[in-house]
């Protein structure tokens, strides 16, 4: 089972053995890391929005183009920003870590 880390808005680290195959935002609620999705993972949103750590970013595959617009939409982008919904836990991303921003931005709310 692939280990991963999510860096919580208090910078807490939080180390988890995660299933492989889930999206990021599924691992995320199932172990009640504070995630957003509100679009629940259908790439309608910039909710689920993570920094990718810049060691691991190269080992992600290449978004897709609905997923960098998605991401022009998000609060706090930086070059090593995904969405949380799009990235599948494998064991080739064994070590992942990844931080949530401080916001988010929930256009359903604005």
């Amino acid at each position: 089972m692939p280990k991963m880390t999510f860096i919580v808005q208090s910078g807490e680290r939080v180390e988890i053995d995660a299933p492989e195959g889930l999206s990021l935002l599924e691992i995320a609620r199932q172990y009640d890391i504070d995630i957003e999705g509100a679009c629940e993972g259908s790439l309608a949103c910039s909710t689920c929005h993570v920094i990718v750590d810049a060691e691991d970013f190269e080992r992600l595959e290449d978004p897709s183009e609905d997923e960098e617009d998605m991401l022009d939409l998000a609060f706090g982008l930086t070059r090593t920003s995904r969405l949380g919904c799009q990235i599948l836990l494998t064991e080739e991303l064994d070590g992942l870590t990844v931080t949530l921003p401080h916001e988010t931005r929930n256009m359903l709310f604005e």
